[in-house]
């Protein structure tokens, strides 16, 4: 078969789509095969198609391995029937010989047609996820497209790709409509095949790192650096921040102006309360400030990763807030375990300890809380 404006077709195709012809060649091999297979089920042997690009043709080999058994199975010849074809075919030969299939031209062009629009969807999926790849950990705009009872579809970018959220990347109380434009996180890229995906969320904490990276400059700059940070979305966030440059406040860096910075990420979050903490290389102190804003009286260390937080009576359900939420955040922020107890127990259980961070003034002069001390949440 000669067709030399097909194999020109594929340098275009090489050239404006990425498409080698290896690649491709592979694949139309094995679809072809596949399709004279099925058009020609008595025939035995094992079809092997060969393209010249130079020449521009494209030939077909069937092909028998040559055993001595008492009965052939399909891709074998028996070596009575070898030899009468070879004479000095041996066992474990390949015969091969050359045909030209009846009535293949329309089934062959229409196979590589399929093969050819399949391999171009492939190609440009994974040539756009291959950019996204380096979106991993970033913030990107989206457009609702899809809403299903539990997933959302995001359109991407200026629409190259669809990232998927899932229930768990989803913030309880947000409603989700589709024509919805909002700030994503691209959480991960997953490729390979049919289950490549770009997964996006906006309960992960690495959200409002980005948020706040894109409020303050002195973040992105490197001047201020976000150690550390602490989430159940929709509720609260706890983050922890520090400077080595002496001239900046890293705290009111994160705030802003009359709150504007902070406020314009809280707006980005819903109402969701946040707590800029100024981090500590002291792992105690640190914890005295994690438990914003509850005002901490001591921290001792009980064992290694473990520590016991003594509080004023009046604010010990302030300090562990409502279901636990503060003091757990505050556990997840440090990477202690941490247990928080009342002025009064603590005396009792007369505490002591191989270290101990005590301090009489409060921390909220070095910590931020969007909503102040209201509540016990």
């Amino acid at each position: 078969m000669v067709n030399k404006d097909f194999f020109a077709a594929l340098a275009d195709l090489e050239r404006e789509k990425g498409i080698s012809e290896e690649v491709f060649f592979e694949a139309l091999k094995g679809a072809l095969s596949s399709a004279y297979k099925k058009q020609y089920e008595d025939e035995t042997g094992m079809v092997r198609i060969d393209f010249d690009a130079d020449k521009g043709t494209i030939r077909f080999f069937l092909e028998h391995i040559v055993v001595d058994n008492d009965e052939a199975l399909d891709g074998e010849i028996l070596l009575k029937d070898a030899i009468a074809v070879k004479k000095d075919a041996k066992i474990g030969d390949i015969l091969s010989e050359e045909f030209v299939p009846k009535d293949f031209s329309r089934i062959a062009a229409q196979t590589a047609k399929q093969v050819i629009l399949q391999k171009i969807h492939e190609t440009e999926r994974d040539n756009t996820l291959s950019e996204f790849s380096d979106k991993e950990g970033e913030l990107m705009n989206g457009l609702v497209r899809k809403v299903d009872m539990k997933n959302v579809y995001i359109e991407l970018g200026k629409g190259q790709i669809e990232g998927l959220m899932l229930p768990q990347d989803q913030v309880p109380g947000e409603r989700y409509e589709t024509g919805d434009r909002l700030k994503v996180f691209v959480k991960r890229v997953k490729s390979g095949g049919k289950n490549a995906q770009v997964l996006v969320s906006r309960a992960a904490p690495g959200f409002v790192k980005r948020l706040f990276e894109e409020e303050v400059p002195e973040i992105k700059q490197g001047t201020v650096v976000i150690k550390s940070v602490a989430r159940e979305a929709g509720h609260r966030t706890k983050m922890a921040i520090y400077s080595a440059d002496p001239r900046i406040d890293p705290v009111g860096a994160c705030v802003g102006n009359k709150g504007a910075r902070v406020n314009a990420v809280v707006a980005e979050l819903g109402g969701e309360k946040v707590d800029i903490i100024l981090w500590s290389e002291n792992p105690l102190e640190f914890i005295a400030k994690s438990l914003s804003p509850a005002t901490v009286i001591s921290v001792t260390q009980m064992s290694e990763k473990s520590a016991v937080a003594v509080v004023p009576d009046d604010k010990l359900s302030l300090a562990i807030g409502r279901d636990g939420q503060n003091a757990r955040l505050a556990a997840r922020l440090t990477g202690w375990k941490i247990d928080v107890k009342s002025e009064s127990a603590a005396q009792k259980l007369a505490l002591t300890a191989p270290a101990e961070f005590a301090e009489e003034t409060e921390f909220a002069e070095e910590t931020a809380d969007t909503e102040g001390e209201q509540g016990e949440e």
